[in-house]
């Protein structure tokens, strides 16, 4: 028998304090509550099997696995920063900065400080990793030793369990929670195919719902994290590039500016700092908008999915499907569209979501394991396995 985690398990890691190891047992524990669920629905894929996969990828983010080299080669080379800290470099010299141009560029990065962000974004995600994770896998966990293994449909049973989760929609209420754990629960029982494979995907989606609800802070945190304050960002790089006398500087700038006399100095700070974030915020979005599933399936969330729906799902019969979808999924039936061009939109997102689930619902590959057996061993004793992750 596989094992099956506890309450008290997922309560364990959700409070560990190191990021990164944190994430890594969040998504084996992940993994173990998705097979644990799998062997009462025929191994169709639950909400767990999903967020193995996703909470996999956004341990590179926490990790910032080559984020940061990455961010340095865009801001070194793209000609647009490059532009723009040039401009900068020109305007403070004519204001009797004596350095050379590459001086003071390179003053200009130290006061911008663009690797800050991408902490700030290993900050976020991890922190959404967490909440996620402390909130639905612990629900995950209560659910499979109160009712996986009942023998027979017993409302009093979910009714139990039910009746612990908030009324109320996201991002405090749980109805969506509760719905989604009753439709499980009728999943366990139902003998006819198409009817269990369409109440799996309802609530694999009302769980999405809540989840992605509930993770919009930080996601658009994350993708945000380079939000750099021009005054704050002015003062750093005058008091790098006038040490001495950085006070007069800044008061005379300040006097010009209250005569209406912006400097030139000025305008390029303020270019700088727009294309900067613009390549920040390109970067963080194509690492983060990835999704990397079994046997080399990559997909990048901000294009339409291609992997077609499988036959079970292709025509949805259940009212209650219907219903939702109606709500989340612009395109029904069709995955035109479904690629999320900001990831940092709610309802552009889970256009994606809704598509991604709908699709992948009957890949048992998506149940194999995350991590080979010998990084599980050592993910479970607290240590961060060598090679990729």
């Amino acid at each position: 028998m596989d094992h099956i985690p506890s309450v008290i398990e997922v309560d364990r890691i959700a409070l560990l304090s190191d990021p990164v190891s944190r994430n890594l047992q969040i998504t084996q524990c992940y993994h173990e509550l998705s097979l644990a669920m799998a062997q009462r629905t025929c191994n169709d894929a639950n909400w767990c099997t999903f967020a193995t996969w996703a909470s996999k990828q956004a341990g590179q983010t926490i990790r910032k696995e080559d984020l940061k080299r990455a961010l340095e080669a865009a801001l070194a080379t793209a000609p647009a920063t490059m532009a723009a800290s040039a401009d900068v470099a020109s305007t403070a010299r004519q204001i009797s900065v004596r350095q050379d141009v590459d001086q003071i560029r390179q003053k200009a990065w130290e006061a911008m400080n663009p690797l800050a962000a991408i902490d700030r974004a290993s900050a976020a995600v991890a922190r959404g990793n967490q909440k996620v994770f402390a909130e639905i896998g612990r629900e995950f966990a209560r659910f499979i030793a109160a009712c996986r293994d009942d023998a027979a449909f017993d409302p009093d049973n979910i009714a139990r369990f039910c009746a612990a989760l908030q009324p109320g929609d996201p991002p405090d209420g749980q109805r969506y929670l509760r719905q989604a754990f009753m439709r499980y629960y009728q999943a366990f029982f139902e003998t006819e195919a198409k009817t269990r494979v369409e109440l799996m995907l309802l609530a694999n989606l009302e769980i999405g719902f809540h989840e992605q609800t509930r993770l919009q802070p930080e996601i658009a945190e994350a993708l945000d994290a380079w939000l750099v304050d021009p005054e704050q960002f002015t003062r750093r790089l005058i008091g790098l590039l006038f040490p001495y006398r950085s006070w007069l500087v800044y008061a005379l700038l300040i006097i010009r500016r209250i005569l209406k006399q912006s400097t030139q100095f000025d305008t390029a700070i303020s270019r700088l700092i727009a294309v900067a974030r613009q390549q920040v915020r390109w970067l963080l979005t194509e690492h983060m908008m990835l999704l990397n599933l079994p046997h080399g399936i990559r997909l990048r969330l901000g294009d339409d999915l291609s992997a077609g729906f499988p036959e079970v799902l292709r025509q949805i019969t259940s009212p209650d499907l219907c219903i939702l979808l109606d709500q989340i999924d612009p395109t029904p039936d069709s995955l035109s569209e479904s690629g999320a061009a900001d990831w940092a939109d709610l309802p552009d997102r889970l256009h994606f979501i809704v598509d991604l689930f709908r699709c992948y619902e009957e890949t048992p590959d998506l149940l194999g394991p995350p991590f080979s057996p010998d990084q599980v061993t050592e993910i479970k004793a607290g240590r961060i396995p060598s090679g990729p992750l």
